[in-house]
């Protein structure tokens, strides 16, 4: 199989920077995934009861999923935010406790933390897998990019991040839920959201920016 750098890259940070460019989405998908939360600490704060406040992250849903369909858009963020809003919705009806809306995303984002650092530990790292997505030859070989000490390397540092991204977000916000302070715990979700994903993107470009690890698959 050919060693030669993909698209005329020379390093392995190189590679990565070309597949992971659109890592990031716009502004207005991370303003989907932030609105029912806002709706739902807004009915919080104005009902103190769950019901109305579930119901007011909803609607919130249901007009920017409107907006999409009207301009004839992918769906994609908003459906998300639905997603998200109904498990939140099970939980907190299911207790009766406003707090137990967040539960579902804290409880997900220590999976998330535990996953990821399992998978730098086995030396598969989910850096790596959506970079292997990224190859021509993916279809036929997904796991090609394991074939390259260095690849894996590399992935396995900018994986770390992602764990510390998701550790911070239960570290803030697990205490806020314990002590039930709902207009915290909203605040919180929207912070560490997009704005932390956004960060850690970052913190991984300076990583590839600076880095120059050589591109050498081995051939076993």
């Amino acid at each position: 199989m050919s060693t030669a750098p993909i698209h005329g890259t020379e390093t392995v940070e190189e590679i990565i920077r070309h597949r992971l460019s659109q890592a990031v989405g716009g502004w207005r998908g991370s303003l989907e995934t932030a609105l029912p939360t806002i709706a739902f600490v807004a009915g919080w704060t104005l009902t103190k009861e769950v019901r109305p406040s579930l119901i007011a992250a909803g609607v919130a849903a249901v007009i920017l999923a409107g907006l999409r369909l009207a301009q004839r858009q992918s769906l994609q963020y908003v459906l998300s935010a639905v997603f998200a809003t109904a498990i939140a919705a099970f939980f907190a009806l299911r207790s009766g406790k406003a707090e137990d809306a967040f539960l579902p995303g804290i409880m997900i984002n220590a999976v998330y933390a535990v996953g990821t650092l399992v998978s730098v530990l086995t030396r598969y790292p989910l850096i790596g897998f959506l970079v292997g997505a990224g190859d021509p030859e993916a279809k036929t070989d997904p796991l090609r990019w394991r074939r390259d000490p260095s690849m894996v390397q590399v992935c396995g540092r900018l994986t770390l991040v992602m764990v510390a991204m998701f550790a911070i977000r239960v570290a803030v916000m697990y205490p806020l839920y314990l002590a039930g302070n709902i207009a915290a715990l909203g605040a919180a979700k929207i912070a560490l959201g997009w704005p932390l994903w956004a960060a850690a993107i970052a913190v991984m470009g300076a990583m590839l920016m600076r880095g120059a690890t050589p591109h050498t698959p081995s051939r076993a």
